[in-house]
């Protein structure tokens, strides 16, 4: 082999570790440097309307299979973040389906509303929105959604979807089951890059959104 050629095949092997690490969810450190939001056993280090969540089976429950859900209901951490790398797993039962997993958020006062980036669950519409980025009682509008055909290869229909959600300065990277579904770069400087984590279920039809494996590593 000259040597000449060196850098060139440097350059492609260099290309192809990053595409790899980009597609890939896990570090191989996460587990040693994270640490658990949720025990299994207890909402400490949450706030809520207890009657929308309980623990079942080492997974918090949000919202109802009996019942439907008046309004959007949140279930916060305590704490504030602002860069961090978490990871969980998801799942939706009943006819509802729609939920999401709040970051950077706050609570809206006088209201059960919660104010910030979601990352999104479910349906909105014909439309699966799993993996997308919405922005909750702020902009209210889409920010990244995710195409319906890579939703279908990925999703795990009617069982757990594992998250990674990355948050460094203004970026936000989202995995959905392994595979980058977003990656949104924030604008506007009025956006607050910290705040609170929490889980949504959505108003409407009786439904239940499960999560499990809570854990989070600051950046």
């Amino acid at each position: 082999m000259k040597q000449k050629n060196l850098p060139y095949l440097m350059m492609i092997c260099l290309c192809f570790s990053q595409s790899l690490r980009a597609s890939e969810p896990d570090s191989g450190d996460f587990q040693k440097l994270s640490l658990p939001l949720f025990d299994g056993e207890s909402l400490a280090g949450w706030e809520g309307d207890a009657y929308w969540f309980h623990i079942e089976d080492k997974a918090v429950v949000a919202g109802r299979l009996d019942e439907k859900i008046p309004h959007n209901e949140f279930l916060c951490t305590t704490q504030a973040y602002d860069d961090f790398e978490l990871r969980l797993e998801a799942r939706l039962l009943g006819n509802g389906q729609n939920a999401g997993i709040q970051i950077r958020s706050k609570r809206v006062p006088g209201s059960s509303e919660v104010s910030g980036y979601q990352v999104d669950m479910g349906q909105a519409g014909d439309r699966l929105v799993w993996g997308a980025l919405y922005d909750e009682s702020r902009r209210n509008r889409m920010l990244a959604e995710v195409d319906q055909k890579l939703l279908g290869k990925v999703l795990e229909k009617d069982s757990w979807n594992s998250y990674r959600i990355i948050c460094k300065g203004p970026a936000i990277t989202i995995f959905l089951n392994g595979k980058k579904t977003v990656e949104y770069r924030e604008s506007d400087s009025s956006i607050p890059l910290h705040g609170v984590i929490g889980l949504q279920i959505h108003s409407g039809a009786p439904s239940e959104a499960w999560y499990r494996n809570i854990r989070i590593k600051q950046l």
